[in-house]
């Protein structure tokens, strides 16, 4: 303390030989100062001086030079308001001693560490120096690397303590502003942020993990399903290869079976030289019947052919197929359908093709104990098999228009997916204001004053504390924290709805306190503050009551109580609560503010959110607005349990 009883500031550093002390500082142009210079000793400095002399000055300017916003140091609320009047900057010039083991990056800027911060109207930078005055770094993550490296955090009342900072501590009497102050000085509350984060990180990327399993099981359910499809595939293919190789049998088989029946002929035409003629035209038939059969041998080859060229087909629809699954994830049902009949149509052409086999089987039977007389019958079979093939070959392009349709309802199917994330989006987002309202409604229920303005009414509060002085008559403020409703809960939203932003509104006794209110809230950043000067001294105003409407219902005035009769006074003079009439609902309301004809009515309002009114012959209903939670409520806990129950059923 100083012989003026202002609280001196001090900035606490190693100030023995350590790396980081202070060496010297000077001021060009800030604040009250125009060319100041001061070199720090080793051990402890005082620095004493009349009222407005410049103490505090010094202790601002060391802030600005670490870094500190303009509002952090309580002196302004923009960096040019440091420049001294007149004057387009301000200069900040301060050395540090960097020797010892703490040396910060000794190997650039040795033995001496330099900061300079100017401020013009428009800009402000930082600049790194060395020892021999050379610049090193301007940038900012430079400056912040050195603060932490020295651990310095000017927003720190331990390690700077400015005047409010003292005053406030000192004057308070309230344990929990103290350990506030305790808690922030010893960085607890920067560590319980920073682990409050780090926990809703860790949550949220646990939540996106089990999403994610969640979403990876019906895809590989799915995969595997395909395997099983193109296992089945591989074997209709190899069962096709095998029907190949037993129709070029076949035809192989009649080959042998003529050049026999041509050894027998020609063993019979020499035993029998006199029956040259007839064998001979038996030859010319026979001739005949084998170049036939190497006829048809090539229009079968030609037909085995055209099945490789199909089952290349197949093996690219079955790809196409693949793709097409994949892309209709949401449609398992219908596809587990289309699967099963096309099991059923694979297991059909199995059937067929064993019928086939065994019909072939029957064929080489029959050809090996078949004479001539039987070749007939065995090319009418052949054609069977024909016809069983061109069967085959319908049955594929069936297959294919069932394909067509499958990647149709895929495609439907990717539509209701679309559909369906946006209304999750949509849930997504009504569930976050709701929890949004929750925590509103939480942090009224532990500070009623919050629910009139939020954080900036506390913030303007402890700023009207501080200029107590300056106030003729303490401010009265927000009006809403000062009144209740007499019947509960029944009319918050209705009077809520009248009385709107007049609730946030302060009171104040003349002029002179208006202008010393508005200049705490600019201290406050509470901008668009409500302001009602009033006449502190006038008693509660008695209405009489053939000035108020004439009937049953209650007035807003009749429901609201507070012990502060000037509250009282200014809704009655600024809003006419006393003439603002409450009803449970729109008949009610339309009954009593248009058929009745009441004298003196301002304005009804009903518990559903509508207002009527009548000015002159004109009529005028206003719908209601968007439900909010209410704030003149005596307890929030109904309303925070009805908005988790209805976060818990979206």
């Amino acid at each position: 303390m100083d012989k003026h009883g202002d609280p001196l500031s001090n900035y606490f550093t190693d100030q023995r030989t350590g790396s980081g002390t202070i060496l010297r500082i000077r001021l060009e142009n800030f604040m009250c100062h125009s060319n100041l210079e001061i070199e720090f000793g080793e051990w402890v400095n005082f620095i004493t001086g009349q009222n407005g002399s410049g103490k505090s000055a010094i202790l601002t300017a060391l802030c600005v030079a670490f870094g500190c916003r303009a509002k952090g140091t309580q002196r302004a609320t923009i960096l040019k308001d440091f420049i001294k009047t007149g004057c387009s900057y301000a200069f900040v010039h301060v050395e540090l001693k960097n020797q010892g083991e703490d040396a910060f990056k000794p190997e650039i800027y040795g033995d001496t560490l330099i900061i300079e911060r100017r401020i013009t109207d428009s800009t402000s930078f930082t600049v790194l120096k060395d020892h021999q005055g050379r610049k090193i770094s301007s940038r900012k993550e430079e400056l912040r690397e050195l603060v932490e490296h020295y651990n310095i955090d000017v927003e720190n009342p331990c390690v700077i303590m400015s005047q409010d900072k003292s005053r406030e501590f000192l004057h308070s009497g309230n344990d929990k502003d103290k350990f506030k102050f305790f808690y922030k000085g010893t960085l607890l509350q920067q560590v319980d942020d920073l682990l409050q984060s780090i926990d809703t990180k860790v949550k949220a990327a646990n939540a996106l993990m089990d999403e994610l399993e969640e979403t990876i099981k019906p895809i590989e359910k799915e995969i595997s399903e395909l395997l099983g499809k193109i296992k089945n595939m591989e074997q209709v293919e190899e069962i096709t290869q095998q029907l190949l190789l037993l129709k070029k049998k076949l035809a192989w088989s009649w080959v042998y079976y003529v050049d026999g029946q041509l050894k027998e002929q020609t063993e019979k035409i020499v035993k029998l030289r006199e029956r040259v003629p007839t064998c001979q035209n038996k030859i010319d038939r026979k001739l005949g019947e084998v170049e036939s059969l190497r006829e048809r041998l090539a229009a079968k080859k030609a037909q085995v052919a055209c099945l490789m060229d199909e089952s290349t087909a197949m093996k690219r629809e079955i790809e196409c197929l693949r793709q097409s699954v994949k892309t209709a994830a949401r449609e398992k049902i219908a596809l587990e359908e289309e699967c099963h009949h096309k099991c059923n149509n694979i297991q059909k052409i199995k059937d067929r093709v064993r019928r086939l086999e065994r019909q072939i089987g029957e064929i080489d039977e029959m050809t090996i104990r078949s004479t001539q007389a039987e070749q007939s019958e065995i090319e009418e079979k052949l054609n069977q098999l024909k016809l069983e093939v061109e069967k085959a070959e319908s049955l594929l392009s069936s297959l294919k228009e069932e394909e067509n349709i499958v990647m149709e309802k895929a495609s439907a199917g990717g539509k209701e997916k679309e559909r369906i994330e946006d209304m999750i989006r949509d849930h997504e987002k009504k569930q976050r204001n709701i929890i949004a309202h929750i925590n509103d409604l939480k942090k009224h229920q532990t500070n009623k004053v919050t629910a009139f303005g939020g954080d900036r009414v506390i913030n303007l509060l402890q700023a009207i504390e501080r200029h107590y002085r300056r106030f003729k008559r303490p401010p009265i403020g927000p009006i809403g924290a000062h009144v209740t409703l007499v019947n509960g809960n029944k009319w918050a939203s209705a009077v809520e709805q009248a009385l709107g932003n007049l609730l946030n509104a302060f009171i104040v006794t003349d002029h002179e306190d208006l202008n010393t209110l508005r200049g705490c809230g600019k201290e406050a950043n509470y901008n668009n503050l409500k302001i009602i000067i009033y006449d502190f001294s006038r008693p509660r105003l008695i209405i009489p009551r053939h000035m108020v409407p004439q009937t049953e219902r209650p007035t807003i005035l009749s429901v609201l109580h507070s012990e502060n009769p000037t509250v009282l006074n200014v809704l009655v003079d600024m809003n006419g609560v006393e003439r603002q009439v409450l009803t449970e609902n729109y008949e009610v309301g339309k009954t009593v503010a248009f058929e009745r004809r009441l004298s003196h009515l301002k304005d009804v309002f009903t518990i559903d959110g509508y207002r009527m009114f009548s000015r002159g012959p004109v009529q005028t209903t206003l719908p209601p607005r968007p439900r909010r939670p209410t704030r003149l409520c005596a307890s929030f806990d109904d309303q925070i349990k009805d908005l988790e129950i209805e976060a818990s059923k979206r």
